[in-house]
């Protein structure tokens, strides 16, 4: 009996003991502020668009910067919607930590084509198809398509193609510039070699790129990248090339 008395007391002042330190570890100490904001911005490598400077300056101004205030009173939800509303920035995550940071993450656009088109309109393709205004900073390469370009053709046909170029590293390097036909017929100007490919339509655009990489191994570099004028790859199967004149 007593044994069992004492077991009942043990549990009951283990329980008590767990409960003031769980309570104690959890109380906030009263007027506390926050005293830094952790600011991480992703994309950096390929964009550099938003300085920390300008997101500070965004809060600042919608009144949103935790820093010097309760951090019980920081509305992390309000402070991604306002920066969210910045044309340059594809996505923030903000929240608390314990000890009453305020961290602040925030994801670039990044551009993937600049558009410069007949009909005098200059801007950028995201990698979500989304035009940015040429006013963005962009210190990455990326590919330039010029010509019979409307924005419909260059945010539903070049965005894939141009997605394809970033993301292939051997004519991500390569090409220099895109130029769209009024057919809507493609040229590249490549980086090397003092030649066009002319591809026809955007159609099987993979397909025809392993052939001009395949015949730069096997053929140019035997013959001299210079030999011809236009590499022809519209039709499945065959490259049709013009000599250079001499």
């Amino acid at each position: 009996m007593l044994k069992k008395i004492l077991t009942t007391v043990c549990t009951v002042l283990a329980a008590a003991y767990l409960f003031l330190a769980v309570t104690a570890f959890n109380r906030k100490p009263a007027g506390r502020v926050c005293e830094d904001l952790e600011l991480v911005i992703r994309d950096t490598v390929y964009a550099g668009f938003i300085t920390q400077k300008e997101v500070i300056s965004l809060l600042d101004k919608s009144g949103l910067n935790p820093v010097g205030k309760n951090p019980d009173a920081t509305d992390t939800r309000a402070m991604e919607q306002a920066l969210a509303q910045h044309p340059l920035i594809d996505g923030v995550e903000c929240y608390k930590t314990p000890s009453g940071k305020v961290c602040v993450e925030v994801s670039q656009r990044i551009p993937i084509l600049r558009i410069m088109s007949n009909n005098g309109e200059n801007y950028y393709v995201d990698n979500r198809g989304k035009v940015m205004p040429v006013s963005a900073k962009c210190i990455a390469h990326v590919a330039v398509a010029t010509g019979s370009i409307s924005q419909d053709f260059a945010t539903r046909q070049l965005y894939p193609f141009g997605l394809f170029l970033q993301n292939d590293a051997f004519w991500n390097a390569q090409t220099e510039q895109i130029h769209v036909l009024p057919d809507n017929t493609i040229e590249l100007v490549p980086r090397v070699g003092d030649h066009l490919i002319y591809m026809g339509k955007l159609k099987n655009y993979r397909r025809k790129l392993e052939r001009v990489r395949l015949f730069y191994e096997k053929a140019l570099n035997q013959v001299g990248w210079n030999k011809y004028s236009r590499i022809n790859v519209e039709f499945d199967n065959q490259i049709i090339c013009t000599r250079r004149e001499q």
